[in-house]
């Protein structure tokens, strides 16, 4: 294994423990440690002014209530100290979480390599865990200390963006921001208009994508929280249909997926399914190279959606 740098192993000795493999460097950096009885867990250097450590704390927070509930989610591992996250001596905050086994169900950009009738049944378990899980969010008391992101009308189609103004992407072609210009009024009508029926509201996972989705002997679990906040419900579904646009059997994982949790409103879910890919493309202007492919992938992706949905 590469030298994981003094960042992981200050984190690694808080925890008391030693670092095996990186897994994966996105918003967080995230290793596999063994701990000292020979458990593993996952140790998350989280990216430094993206959450705050309030926000950290909230998340850990609601992990653990989530957890305590039965929930297939992350555990939160205290510091010897009792808490829940660590400043390391170079500012960044570290924090670590009990090893969930499986495999995630997908990759992005790949096809997913189940058969289409398990594709399907994945949906449907999908669909029925964040019912779970919106359902047990309602339920807790939340500490008055508690913040989380607002994935609501602003933060996804606002003047300001929690991702970033999409519409104005440096490499999109100016037919491409007209069109999700265009796009981003339609979703900001149907999103004030589920507001005014007082849509279903509260926290979610906010990104429910196919690597945050661990299956194991037939059972599946919910990874990475980083993103999780307060936004419309069906926003969680949106994000786990954005990742489906060129699948063949994409209608039929979609109608599966609201089965399972229990809505009908194809129209609703196909437009926070939007919502997300136009949000993707915000959040591809200030983390990636000009020249890394995803830029214009994400770009075709909400043409494509664009014109099948609003024409």
């Amino acid at each position: 294994m590469t030298d994981p740098g003094p960042d992981a192993q200050e984190a690694a000795a808080l925890w008391r423990g030693t670092i095996r493999r990186l897994i994966v460097a996105r918003e967080n950096a995230v290793y596999e440690m063994t701990l000292p009885d020979g458990r593993r867990a996952a140790l998350r250097l989280h990216r430094p002014g993206y959450q705050d450590a309030a926000a950290i704390r909230s998340e850990l927070w609601w992990c653990a209530e989530l957890a305590a509930l039965g929930l297939p989610v992350p555990t939160p591992l205290p510091l010897p100290d009792g808490g829940l996250l660590a400043q390391l001596s170079s500012t960044r905050h570290a924090s670590a979480i009990r090893w969930l086994e499986g495999d995630p169900i997908g990759r992005a950009g790949q096809p997913l390599p189940q058969p289409v009738p398990a594709q399907i049944d994945l949906h449907f378990r999908l669909g029925q865990l964040l019912l779970r899980l919106h359902r047990a969010s309602d339920g807790l008391s939340l500490p008055p200390d508690f913040q989380r992101p607002r994935w609501d009308i602003e933060g996804l189609v606002g003047e300001n963006p929690l991702w970033g103004r999409f519409w104005e992407h440096p490499f999109a072609a100016w037919p491409q921001l007209s069109a999700q210009f265009a796009a981003r009024n339609a979703v900001q009508s149907m999103m004030t208009a589920h507001a005014a029926e007082n849509g279903d509201f509260g926290l979610i996972h906010a990104d429910v994508l196919r690597e945050n989705v661990l299956l194991s002997q037939g059972d599946i679990a919910l990874i990475d929280f980083d993103d999780s906040g307060f936004g419309f419900r069906l926003y969680d579904l949106g994000t786990v249909l954005s990742q489906n646009q060129y699948e063949p059997a994409r209608d039929a994982l979609r109608d599966a997926l609201m089965a399972g949790y229990g809505t009908q409103d194809t129209e609703k879910v196909e437009l926070f399914t939007l919502a997300r890919i136009l949000a993707s493309v915000g959040w591809t202007i200030p983390r990636l190279a000009p020249d890394d492919p995803i830029h214009q992938s994400h770009l075709a992706r909400a043409d494509t959606v664009i014109r099948r949905l609003l024409g």
